[in-house]
């Protein structure tokens, strides 16, 4: 077997292709478009993997990420995400001269923005009109989006071709184990939402929503076009507790050493800040996590805290029955971080073997 020296992230390529083919037919089975989102990734060959499967095209988190995904050959590609300043403007204008570009857009002033500048380039933006349907991040409120869309869809030089949300597990704003609910809730308000611009001249042809807990009951829904995820391809332990995935179908995990046994019921691995996200909040509602990871085949682990280069485990009823030397795969809580720590990620091909591979968009923040 190939040695892959530690802290590194592993991904199973045989997982991925079975999470790929069952997102693409949720996405399938509904009529839907899939749209997936590769800031979980950042890998160009897995984007062209997931358009092999089927996906129209890629959503993007960033213009830098967009840019480089397009330098891949990818032809279609979404920025959820609103272009903001005139270096980006002009940098997401001439991505569009050369590809099908799409960019968020929530405020009347990054509109008139972006319209002005197609003006001047004599070409036409296409937008879409992002909703806030109680996940409170960007967005325009349901309460107001009837008079932005009037505005915005005035403005010359833009294509106003849909609206999209991210919503995530939250149902009436609050976070939910309720996924059936919380994508039933979302795929009525992306409809209502766009019935009511159409029936007031507003021609929105995408309705974009899901994510990946969401993405069966949300694709189900009357009006959605198109459907959105991301760590669909890797899943993470947060899946598990939402009963998203089976441990089975996490595709990437993080292999570690054993660098130090203080004491029988603690270990320290080789692994902290700098290869885990610590962005996910443990111990609070509805998902209650343990810990920061899922120590595969080690179900009385905990991964209790860590610093910049060291993660801790306990175990508090048994010892943790672990020594110097020993290898753990820890599935991350959130892997789309976990992989924008790391410039190189290995992937185990069908056969065995591992490819060392680029995470070419790690750090595009920009």
């Amino acid at each position: 077997m190939q040695y892959i020296d530690t802290p590194a992230i592993i991904i199973d390529m045989e997982k991925v292709e079975h999470n790929l083919k069952k997102y693409q037919e949720i996405a399938d089975q509904s009529g839907c478009n899939f749209r997936p989102h590769i800031k979980t990734h950042k890998i160009p060959r897995l984007a062209k993997m997931q358009m092999d499967f089927g996906a129209i095209g890629i959503c993007c988190a960033k213009l830098s990420e967009a840019e480089m995904m397009a330098a891949s050959g990818i032809k279609d590609i979404f920025i959820a995400y609103p272009i903001i300043g005139k270096e980006k403007i002009e940098r997401f204008l001439a991505l569009s001269r050369q590809i099908r570009m799409i960019c968020a857009v929530d405020s009347l002033a990054g509109a008139r923005a972006l319209s002005e500048a197609a003006r001047v380039h004599e070409q036409i933006a296409e937008v879409r009109l992002e909703i806030d349907t109680g996940f409170r991040r960007a967005g325009i409120p349901i309460s107001s989006v009837l008079e932005a869309a009037r505005e915005i869809h005035k403005l010359p030089n833009l294509n106003v071709t849909g609206i999209f949300t991210f919503k995530s597990a939250t149902l009436g704003g609050t976070p939910t184990l309720d996924l059936e609910a919380a994508g039933r809730e979302e795929g009525e308000m992306l409809y209502e939402t766009a019935e009511l611009l159409r029936s007031n001249g507003i021609n929105i042809k995408e309705v974009s929503g899901g994510s990946t807990p969401t993405a069966r009951s949300v694709a189900a829904c009357k009006g959605v076009t198109e459907l959105r995820a991301g760590t669909y391809i890797f899943q993470d332990a947060p899946k598990l507790v939402q009963k998203v995935a089976e441990e089975s179908e996490c595709s990437a995990a993080v292999k570690v050493t054993v660098v130090s046994t203080p004491t029988p019921y603690r270990a320290v691995i080789d692994g902290g800040v700098k290869i885990f996200a610590g962005d996910t909040k443990i111990g609070v509602p509805p998902l209650f996590l343990k810990g920061y990871g899922n120590v595969i085949g080690h179900d009385h682990l905990i991964f209790d805290h860590m610093n910049e280069e060291h993660g801790v485990l306990i175990a508090k009823d048994v010892p943790t029955g672990l020594t110097v030397g020993d290898t753990l795969y820890i599935i991350p809580n959130h892997i789309c971080t976990s992989m924008n720590l790391c410039d190189y990620v290995y992937l185990k091909e069908k056969d065995g073997s591992y490819t060392k591979t680029r995470v070419e968009g790690r750090g595009m923040f920009y």
